[in-house]
């Protein structure tokens, strides 16, 4: 199976084999290190064929990705290379020279391949393992354009700052169903508008969970499914808006692939950047703000400091609504006026974003509907809920703290519309998110569902929740939940 990749430096477009996750000039590089090796153990007859061949494949793979660029996963393979190389030519030149051929015993060359072939095949095994993320093709029948926008709340102070005349600003980046874009259009940097954004995001977000940066080099270097500033698409229709609020230190383009695939199905997603707390958040003004919740070690403290922090993304999330009203009334330029239909608005997020969402949609009640992607529920739980809720979880394991499923349960209870919570076998925290595309397939860490089902899974049950919430679409929303994990339903209490 093959997929289509922009080569990160210039935009043209290579293919990757979605196994391995190789450029076509990577494997050859691959193949030609294994010749050399291989060589060795042919016929006399062959070897100087096989040899010849196996060092103008390599040579000319290796040059060329010198030019576009050369990732880390490959040094295995050049070193296994390297090493081989003399063993290889030194008897070719002797041959040359009329000297006779000198070669080890066959006991003792056998340890040495076995080494270089072993190095050889960490350099697939690193691909593999930290790749190039590949974003799935959305299912729906529009294509997806993107545009980030900056906005300042002048009402609101920032309380990270000591500034008394700072602002709290925001800034959001939106998915929306477009026109198709022409063959070869340059699709969008993850992470960033640019690449220097992505990689100095990119930084910040490893930073972060303490891992050598080189590790995820490849994750600015993708580009995703949907084209920056892409016409809106045709018809005078207006789309319901999907906001969202990342997990602790994220950012707002952490679930790409769920929102581009929503956009194609007619929905315009707003992810969010909340200034010092996501990992980076680039201004206009070229300032990076990194993140400043640190948490103290502290459980009493940090549930405190959690709450607040919750508070703060529920009144950004409130914000950007009224934003993204003005915007649809012309209020503010932009190519979505007339189209934004913020009566159906629904409050999402992931993690602490999920614990976002909730506190906003309690607090606002232009909120039409709220998913949690396994947020742990901070703040008050009152004024109760009046929305249609969905929560999806990870399996609830010993390991999982023991206040979470009390605290998510009272918050979907106490709800005076109907929420769901869906469990899904074979999740993890991270699997409601991009990062199944792009980090080790390691269940602990992204769960045991794949690279491909992982985003699928996440998306269908969320767009079967909004079709029917915000749509009104007919159907068996419970039947369609029940086909992706563990449904627990809690219909209103009409005694309250």
């Amino acid at each position: 199976m093959w997929h289509r990749l922009p080569c990160p430096e210039d935009g043209r477009v290579t293919e990757i084999i979605a196994g391995l996750y190789m450029s076509p000039l990577e494997l050859l590089a691959l193949l030609g290190a294994v010749g050399l090796v291989v060589a060795r153990w042919l016929p006399p007859a062959a070897r100087p064929y096989v040899t010849n061949a196996a060092v103008a494949v390599l040579v000319a793979s290796t040059l060329t990705l010198g030019v576009v660029g050369i990732r880390w996963q490959m040094l295995p393979v050049l070193a296994g290379a390297a090493v081989t190389l003399p063993f290889a030519l030194v008897p070719l030149l002797r041959r040359r020279t009329g000297r006779p051929a000198r070669r080890a015993q066959w006991w003792l060359a056998l340890p040495g391949s076995a080494a270089c072939l072993g190095l050889l095949a960490t350099g697939p095994v690193a691909a593999w393992a930290f790749p190039v993320p590949v974003f799935p093709e959305p299912s729906g029948s529009f294509a997806v354009g993107t545009r980030v926008m900056q906005w300042t709340d002048p009402h609101r102070p920032e309380t990270f700052t000591a500034d008394p005349d700072d602002r709290r600003t925001v800034v959001v980046q939106l998915w929306y169903p477009a026109q198709k874009s022409p063959a070869g259009a340059r699709r969008a940097q993850y992470l960033g508008r640019t690449e220097q954004e992505a990689r100095t995001v990119s930084d910040a977000l490893v930073r972060q969970v303490g891992l050598p940066g080189f590790l995820v080099d490849g994750v600015p270097r993708a580009r995703t499914q949907a084209v920056f500033n892409a016409p809106v698409a045709d018809g005078g229709g207006r789309f319901p808006i999907v906001l969202f609020s990342p997990g602790s230190g994220g950012v707002r383009t952490q679930n790409t692939a769920w929102a581009e695939e929503l956009a194609s199905h007619g929905y315009v997603v707003v992810g969010l950047d909340h200034p010092y707390d996501s990992a980076a958040v680039l201004l206009t003004d070229g300032r990076t703000i990194n993140t400043k919740t640190d948490s103290t070690g502290d459980r009493d403290k940090d549930d405190k400091l959690a709450a607040d922090w919750t508070a703060v993304r529920a009144a950004d999330l409130s914000f950007v609504l009224t934003q993204l009203d003005r915007l649809d009334r012309g209020e503010i330029a932009g190519p979505l006026t007339g189209r934004l239909d913020t009566s159906r608005a629904a409050a999402t997020g992931h993690s602490m974003g999920g614990a976002a969402a909730l506190q906003a949609a309690r607090q606002d009640r232009r909120f039409d509907a709220v998913i949690d992607l396994d947020g742990y529920p901070h703040g008050p739980t009152s004024p109760s809920l009046q929305q249609p809720t969905l929560a999806l979880t990870q399996a609830i394991t010993p390991a999982t703290d023991p206040r979470y499923l009390p605290r998510l349960t009272e918050a979907l209870q106490l709800n005076t519309a109907t929420s769901y919570r869906l469990t899904t076998p074979g999740a993890a925290h991270l699997t409601f998110m991009d990062g199944p595309l792009y980090l080790p397939p390691v269940p602990s860490i992204v769960g045991s569902l794949g690279r491909i089902h992982s985003p699928h899974v996440v998306a269908a049950a969320t767009l079967a929740f909004l079709d029917t919430t915000l749509r009104h679409e007919p159907g068996d929303l419970a039947g369609v939940l029940s086909a992706y994990g563990s449904l627990s339903i809690h219909p209103p209490d009409n005694s309250r």
